[in-house]
């Protein structure tokens, strides 16, 4: 069994005031918001409802936690770039998100969610600009890839690994589908090795 699929709700924060201090290792999940981000943790971990999945994006307003064992966490970021999402939500969002990517001490990796149909928005160039100066791994998964025909998303994957590498060189890129399942296992083993990587 996966060590993920033993995750259960540890607790959220809105302020950074509320994180918690007591973490030894994260691992940060986020995407513009109906990029499927909720649906990739709900498939990592093998439970329906862990991250509250919504038809309405801009849902997730606060940083969930969701232990694994102890000292472990996955990390459920607010989703980003929704319109509707009040401005005042959003500067919020955005101040808080900026911070907590560029000095969580604990926080080991990010896993970037990104709509094949869509790759590569400005706000997703923008979170990689935060985060990529850190030096921390990032892993980039395409999701819905079932989507498109096999052909169409392994193109896209080729085009989106030749600009990413191109400019991030600690960052890597997958096809992900929590409909068909392609790609959790390679998904969970780069998220594995960056626990087990002291």
């Amino acid at each position: 069994m996966s060590q993920f699929h033993r995750a259960f709700f540890f607790t959220s924060a809105y302020e950074e005031r509320d994180l918690p201090s007591s973490t030894s290792i994260e691992i940060a999940f986020a995407g513009r918001s109906n990029a499927g981000k909720s649906s990739v943790i709900n498939t990592l971990t093998n439970q329906n409802r862990l991250a509250f999945v919504s038809k309405t994006p801009g849902r997730t307003q606060h940083i969930n936690f969701f232990q694994i064992s102890a000292g472990k966490f996955l990390v459920d970021l607010p989703g980003y770039g929704y319109a509707k999402v009040p401005a005042s939500v959003i500067h919020h969002w955005q101040s808080v998100l900026e911070n907590y990517l560029q000095t969580r001490q604990a926080l080991k990796g990010l896993v970037l969610i990104m709509d094949i149909r869509h790759p590569l928005k400005e706000l997703d160039i923008k979170m990689l600009n935060w985060f990529s100066p850190t030096g921390k791994a990032i892993h980039v998964l395409l999701t819905k890839a079932d989507k498109l025909s096999k052909q169409q998303a392994n193109n896209t994957l080729r085009e989106v690994d030749m600009a990413l590498s191109a400019t991030y060189s600690n960052c890597s890129v997958q096809l992900f589908s929590s409909q068909s399942s392609l790609g959790v296992d390679t998904a969970s083993a780069v998220i594995s090795g960056w626990f087990d990587d002291k």
